[in-house]
């Protein structure tokens, strides 16, 4: 089993990352950061982010597993005290181990500029907002224009994803093993001149979306955690990435409804 470990670089992680090292070498684990089967995110969810990012050109050989070392861990499965059974499993035969791979979708984000065409992969969303004033749009929907946008920006939101920003701008959250996509208006402006739909839509994986901002206008764009201001972006078509997804090992159950009602509920019944 060749694993390498992307953390968040605070004291806590960096400290499980060592004594993950040391397990692993126990197990004859190797440390491969160019080739690994598996890549261990020891951090929060923004660390999963950026292990996601920086082995995305893998993702059709490699698993991905997480340690939460915060609150909230929505991509990740143990707790900093369970290392060490995490460890053994991960060295066990895949046929004892029971691990079951959970695969998620990606929304796939295409730019059109004068320059060409440039493409990327999001896990959690994109979104495109106005910089210095309200963010105007063309929304189309299959190609037929849907409507003609006036706010704040728009966000595109993977299902795993839908629990993140998408949320807090009121989205709806989607089970990640639909293969569809999430759009969510951002403070849009509704009144008897300027009309949207206002709520959010979802979007099967063989329909795509392009947006069209004014032209010339700067805007701010991010894919999950990265972001940049450009004003050169004629055009954005976002759909559900057809030919690649996320590999999760579970090696545990840990049902994403219950992932839900643990990050954002809290509270047992009785």
């Amino acid at each position: 089993m060749k694993y390498f470990v992307v953390d968040r670089g605070d004291e806590i992680s960096l400290g499980l990352t060592e004594q993950f090292h040391q397990l692993a070498r126990s197990y004859g684990m190797e440390l491969n950061e160019e080739e690994p089967d598996i890549v261990l995110s020891i951090g929060g969810d923004g660390t999963m982010l950026h292990a996601f990012h920086r082995y995305q050109h893998r993702l059709d050989h490699l698993w991905f597993v997480g340690i939460h070392t915060g609150r909230l861990g929505f991509y990740a499965d143990w707790t900093p005290n369970e290392i060490g059974q995490l460890a053994k499993l991960m060295n066990t035969p895949v046929e004892e181990s029971h691990v079951r791979i959970a695969e998620y979708p990606l929304v796939e984000i295409q730019f059109t500029t004068l320059d060409g065409i440039e493409t990327y992969l999001a896990l959690n969303e994109f979104t495109l907002r106005g910089i210095e004033e309200t963010m105007v749009a063309q929304l189309n929907i299959n190609d037929d224009m849907f409507e003609m946008f006036r706010g704040d920006g728009i966000c595109i939101s993977t299902p795993s994803g839908s629990t993140a920003y998408n949320k807090a701008v009121n989205g709806g959250l989607i089970h990640p093993s639909l293969d569809a996509i999430q759009i969510a208006e951002i403070a849009s402006i509704n009144n008897r001149v300027y009309r949207t739909l206002g709520s959010s839509m979802i979007l099967p994986k063989h329909h795509h979306c392009d947006i069209y901002p004014r032209t010339k206008k700067k805007v701010q764009l991010s894919i999950d955690h990265l972001y940049s201001q450009r004003n050169d972006v004629i055009s954005i078509r976002c759909k559900v990435a057809p030919d690649k997804k996320i590999k999760f090992a579970r090696f545990r159950p840990f049902p994403f409804w219950n992932r839900v009602q643990k990050a954002f509920i809290g509270t047992e019944f009785h």
